[in-house]
C-alpha cells in the first residue's frame, strides 16, 4: 500500500513538472547544456557561456548548483585515470614532484610576503596562497573552517581565484602554442600554474592525450597536499589541529588507472571512458561559469586582485622557465 502512495505522488510530481511553463531562459540554459556533453562545444566556449549567462541572461538554477557542479568534476576526473597506465602515471608523478614541493612552498611563503605588501587582511591573503599553491577553490574550501575564515572572505578569494582561473584556461593554450611546448611541458606547467582541476583539465586537453594525462596526474597528485596546508594553517593562525576533508576522488582516479591498466575488459573501453569525462568536464566548466557574476568576480576589490595576480604571473612564468629548460 505505501509503494502505491508513493508511486502516486511521484505520478503527481510528473503531472505538475509537465504542467509547467518554461521560461526561455530556462529552455535555452538547457540547450547549451546539452551541447556541452558534444565535441562540438571546447572548454573554454563552454565557460564563457557560463560567464554570458552569469552577466546578461541569469543562471536560472541557483538551488545545488555547487553540489551538481563538484559531482560532474569529481566524475569527469575519475574517468581520466581510464585513459592513463600505471607506469605513465609513476613516470609522471617522480617527475614532477620536485617542482610541486618547492612551487606550493614558494607559493605560500610569496603569498604571505605579497599580502602584506598590499595590506590585506591576513586570511584573505592565506587563502588565496592557498589556491594558487595547490588547487583553487577547492583548497580555498579546505583551509577555510581550519582558520576560521568567515563566509566573505571566503567568497573574495574565491572569486579572485576563479578571475585568473578562468583567463588561464584561453591564454595558457595559446602561449603553449607559441613556444612550441611539448606535451609533456604544457602538461606540467598547467598542473602547477593553474588553480583549479577543471581549467587545468580544459586547457591540457587542447593540447592533446599526453599533455592531458600529465597534466592530471600532477595536479591531483598535487592537491593531495591540501591535508598537511591545512594542518600547518591551523597552526599558524592558532586554532590547532582540526579535521581535514580527504579528496576520496582521487583514489577513485588511481584505480581507474589500475583497472585500465590490469583489465583487458576495461582498457578496451577506455576511448568511450574518456569521451564521457571530457563531457562532464566541459559541462562542469559552464555550470562553473554560471556562477561567476559581476559581484562574485570583484567582490575583492583592486588590492586583493593585485596581490593574486601578482602571485600568479610570477609563479607562472617561473613554472614556464623552469618547464622549458628542464622537462
Amino acid at each position: 500500500m505505501e509503494k502505491i502512495s508513493q508511486a502516486f505522488r511521484n505520478l503527481i510530481q510528473l503531472q505538475s513538472f509537465l504542467d509547467r511553463t518554461f521560461s526561455f531562459r530556462e529552455i535555452l540554459f538547457w540547450l547549451v547544456s546539452i551541447s556541452c556533453l558534444f565535441p562540438i562545444i571546447p572548454a573554454p566556449l563552454a565557460l564563457l557561456f557560463g560567464l554570458l549567462f552569469a552577466n546578461f541572461i541569469g543562471f536560472p538554477l541557483a538551488n545545488n548548483k555547487q553540489r551538481t557542479t563538484d559531482y560532474l568534476l569529481q566524475f569527469a576526473i575519475v574517468g581520466l585515470g581510464f585513459g592513463i597506465k600505471a607506469d605513465e602515471a609513476i613516470a609522471v608523478g617522480k617527475q614532477g614532484f620536485q617542482l610541486t614541493l618547492a612551487s606550493i612552498f614558494i607559493t605560500l611563503i610569496l603569498g604571505w610576503i605579497l599580502g602584506k605588501y598590499f595590506k590585506l587582511d591576513k586570511k584573505i591573503a592565506f587563502l588565496i596562497s592557498a589556491g594558487t599553491a595547490i588547487c583553487g577553490g577547492s583548497a580555498i574550501a579546505a583551509v577555510s573552517p581550519a582558520i576560521k575564515a568567515n563566509k566573505s572572505q571566503v567568497s573574495v578569494a574565491l572569486g579572485t581565484v576563479f578571475i585568473l582561473n578562468s583567463l588561464a584556461l584561453f591564454v595558457f593554450p595559446v602561449v603553449g602554442h607559441a613556444l612550441a611546448l611539448s606535451p609533456t611541458q604544457f602538461g606540467t606547467w598547467c598542473a602547477i600554474a593553474i588553480h583549479d582541476t577543471s581549467s587545468v583539465v580544459g586547457a591540457a586537453s587542447q593540447f592533446g592525450e599526453q599533455a592531458l594525462a600529465t597534466a592530471t596526474t600532477v595536479k591531483l597528485a598535487r592537491a593531495l597536499w591540501i591535508i598537511p596546508v591545512t594542518l600547518i594553517a591551523s597552526m599558524i593562525f592558532g586554532k590547532g589541529p582540526r579535521k581535514t576533508k580527504i579528496p576520496y576522488f582521487i583514489g577513485l582516479f588511481l584505480l581507474a588507472i589500475v583497472a585500465n591498466t590490469y583489465f583487458p575488459f576495461v582498457e578496451k573501453y577506455r576511448v568511450q571512458f574518456t569521451q564521457i569525462a571530457h563531457a562532464a568536464m566541459t559541462l562542469a566548466l559552464f555550470y562553473i561559469g554560471c556562477g561567476l557574476s559581476k559581484k562574485t568576480l570583484f567582490a575583492g576589490g583592486i588590492r586583493t586582485f593585485g596581490q593574486a595576480a601578482t602571485l600568479w604571473i610570477i609563479i607562472s612564468s617561473t613554472t614556464l622557465w623552469v618547464v622549458t629548460y628542464y622537462f
